[in-house]
């Protein structure tokens, strides 16, 4: 997927329709498998007798039917303005995709795609929720000419003319092993694979922790047994060491799991711009190749966390007009820079919104009584469990009032750190006060204001305001501006709705 020269040539006649690779209806089967895993596991393993087995052989065999018919069923054909696909066997379905308003092109190639040279293709637009097609899948050379047409037909039908010497351009950004090392030890990722072993283990009925610290235990200080007794290791301050000992050992394998990640799904990361459009190839086996078209980028999001500073590095995200979830969100153009030095991150945000004044923003704080509101969940938290604790373990429990200051403390800090800007480009978020975040958009890509108080709020005379845009998630807002004085929320929304009234689509 490295080829810098690609040729149309390799993609079928235009107007002629064309199946898939032949191998396409293995790579379905294996995509239906790792989905019904779950139930064939249970159907192989949650008996015994060959009833069982003959249910999970019954299974397999309908899905390999139902891949067959896809790879038999699905035809593409390429037209001069448009990609037609025609799927289905009972119920039948043509889809025609206009190369203008493709917005996203992912490749993805995993181990065995590459042993086979084959890739699958995934087209989206704006706003959709599933691909508008979905190609599994088309020989590598095939994919990448089909990638490669759809930017050229593209540009043709937005009057745009493609750069000729695009492909020849220096990476915007290009992710060095050191770098790759650095994201493994400042990400969790090897958290998720603890967690669901943890869970796993915790399903299995006996006291498995327990039998793993004291099996530890023994086999750590085991020199301890012959210098204090024979049971030595059984002694309160055994067990707190070998617990201590135990977590430090976890955290160390978290880390070099998290590192090992990393390089699996960033090795050889690289950003380009090509035809004014956004490029990222990553991967060590299972290579992913996304692009999306420069003007469909949406927000912004900045993240710098405490391991972030240690290593004085940021990451840049972004959300484009797509409304993809799940796994085909996560195949989607996200990350600029998954880690970089706050320069590069600067440098990177100047290269795609010239003259947008993201360096000279003048930020503005919050209300003069943000941090009680900022502090209130937090509060009510500690109350309540200081009450059940009261109730548990009597006047003991009244200690946790203690953490009403810190609670205090934490809010002040908060609130310090929050702010919003907003200039005739931008308009930004930014929060966080141990884990910082800047959210920033154009103006012209909001799609909706809304300004929103609570009870609370009107009492204390602040609001909040809701920028949505296209590539606005189904978990809120993109920009969500907190705790502003009610007049400069008011004041604010009216500038941007009278902006947005100026302005084009």
């Amino acid at each position: 997927m490295n080829d810098p020269a690609i040729d149309t040539a390799a993609l079928p006649q235009d107007g002629l329709e064309h199946r898939l690779h032949p191998l396409s209806w293995l790579f379905v089967l294996l995509a239906h498998l790792w989905q019904f895993i779950p139930a064939l596991v249970l159907l192989l393993f949650a008996g015994r007798g060959d009833r069982n087995d003959l249910y999970g052989l019954i299974a397999v065999i309908v899905l390999v039917v139902l891949s067959l018919a896809q790879y038999f069923t699905y035809r593409y054909r390429l037209r001069s303005d448009a990609i037609v696909v025609r799927s289905g066997w009972l119920h039948r379905s043509v889809r025609e995709i206009p190369y203008a308003r493709i917005h996203n092109v992912n490749l993805h190639q995993s181990l065995l795609h590459r042993l086979v040279g084959v890739a699958e293709v995934r087209l989206e637009s704006a706003g959709g929720i599933k691909p508008e097609a979905q190609m599994r899948v088309l020989r590598l050379d095939q994919a990448e000419a089909l990638e490669a047409l759809v930017r050229q037909r593209g540009h043709a039908a937005g009057g745009d003319a493609p750069q000729a010497d695009a492909l020849e351009a220096p990476p915007l950004l290009a992710m060095s092993n050191g770098e790759v090392l650095r994201l493994g030890l400042i990400s969790n990722r090897g958290m998720l694979v603890v967690a669901a072993a943890a869970g796993a283990l915790a399903q299995a009925g006996d006291n498995v922790f327990g039998m793993l610290v004291e099996r530890w235990g023994k086999a750590v200080f085991g020199w301890f047994t012959g210098f204090a007794g024979e049971h030595a290791h059984d002694s309160p301050v055994a067990i707190g060491l070998a617990v201590a000992s135990m977590v430090v050992v976890a955290l160390v394998l978290v880390r070099l799991l998290s590192v090992l990640l990393a390089f699996l799904q960033y090795h050889g990361f690289t950003l380009r711009e090509d035809d004014a459009r956004i490029r990222v190839e990553r991967g060590l086996l299972a290579r992913y190749r996304s692009s999306a078209k420069r003007r469909r980028i949406q927000s912004w999001s900045l993240h710098e966390g405490v391991l972030h500073r240690w290593f004085k590095r940021r990451s840049l995200r972004v959300q484009t007009a797509s409304g993809q979830r799940g796994e085909g969100a996560q195949r989607s153009l996200k990350e600029l820079a998954p880690i970089a030095t706050p320069a590069e991150c600067d440098a990177l945000i100047r290269h795609f919104l010239p003259e947008a004044g993201w360096d000279a923003l003048a930020w503005q704080p919050l209300h003069r009584h943000a941090w009680w509101r900022i502090a209130v969940p937090g509060l009510l938290l500690v109350l309540v469990g200081t009450a059940a604790l009261a109730w548990h373990v009597g006047a003991t429990g009244l200690l946790a009032l203690a953490l009403l200051p810190l609670q205090l403390w934490r809010a002040h800090r908060i609130a310090d750190a929050c702010g919003h800007a907003c200039n005739d480009r931008l308009v930004a978020w930014r929060t966080g006060w141990l884990s910082k975040r800047w959210s920033f958009a154009e103006i012209g890509k909001i799609q909706a204001v809304r300004l929103a108080q609570s009870p609370l709020d009107r009492r204390l005379g602040m609001a909040s305001l809701l920028l949505d845009t296209a590539g606005a998630s189904a978990f809120g807002a993109p920009l969500y501006l907190r705790q502003l004085p009610a007049d400069v929320a008011r004041d604010l929304s009216a500038r941007l709705v009278a902006q947005l009234a100026r302005r084009r689509v």
